[in-house]
């Protein structure tokens, strides 16, 4: 199973339509309706969003990744590694209005484009720290430099073990060729349509919220200094993320879900 998220689906409305079908159905009250969805907690105007993994060996990776989160072995270093891609400088064409008593935090809904970064990243499951680096573009050779990043920042004596996605740039043949002469890097892709296998992706989330999201930025270089310096002050407080779900756990929970859609198409 991939990407699972949350969706409001033009909240006030949508749900106000749902309100007035359904009263119109039943001939009950759209009030009564409306105390009857808080009452049981119903949300009709929510979907959830999914995506099976379609790889044939998706048991054989979970087993392998989730075996490497929970029993590290002596030597061995797990970096979680993936990009950030078309982050953008975005500046707010107004000051934004801050947060009050009985106020929610204002911004304008229009920006200004300054141009985007890429961030690449790699998360230390044990010790949470990450190393980071920002790009302009999101091709092979901006991976290359960034795994060379790592080979310096990684004690000589350690073996490296990235979890890494499908995508194109990591299976490269230019990068293949700079991993074969260099033994001690281990790649480990995970399933098709699985990023939240990939603890990375926790990280890029708190980056996102805290440091990018309710920001101004007039230019490309103002978005790498913000970016810089909060993995500075991430890294000085880092704490790992716990992993706690073995393989087992993890396939019977999508088999569960397969059986339940398996159920809605009959």
């Amino acid at each position: 199973m991939g990407h699972c998220g949350i969706s409001l689906l033009g909240h006030g409305n949508k749900q106000r339509q749902r309100l007035r079908a359904l009263a119109d159905h039943t001939g009950i009250s759209k009030s009564t309706v409306h105390r009857w969805f808080q009452l049981f907690n119903l949300q009709p105007h929510r979907q959830r969003h999914f995506k099976i993994s379609n790889d044939p060996f998706f048991v054989d990776k979970v087993h392998d990744i989730v075996g490497l989160y929970l029993r590290l072995p002596d030597h061995v270093v797990v970096l979680c590694v993936d990009e950030e891609t078309k982050i953008q400088a975005l500046e707010r064409t107004q000051p934004m209005l801050p947060l009050g008593l009985g106020t929610v935090e204002g911004v304008t809904h229009d920006s200004i484009r300054n141009g985007t970064t890429t961030l690449f990243a790699a998360l230390d499951g044990a010790t949470g720290k990450v190393l980071a680096q920002c790009k302009r573009r999101h091709r092979h050779q901006e991976f290359l430099s960034f795994l060379q990043h790592v080979d310096r920042n990684v004690a000589r004596n350690l073996d490296i073990h990235l979890i890494v996605d499908n995508y194109c740039t990591h299976k490269h043949s230019k990068v293949k060729e700079w991993l074969a002469g260099r033994p001690r890097f281990h790649l480990h892709f995970i399933p098709t349509y699985a990023s939240w296998i990939n603890q990375v992706e926790r990280f890029f989330g708190i980056i996102t919220q805290k440091a990018i999201r309710r920001s101004s930025f007039h230019n490309v270089g103002e978005l790498t200094r913000k970016v810089n310096a909060f993995v500075e002050h991430y890294n000085a407080r880092a704490r790992t993320f716990m992993w706690v779900a073995t393989a087992e756990s993890i396939l019977a929970k999508i088999q569960r879900f397969r059986k339940a859609i398996s159920r809605t198409l009959h």
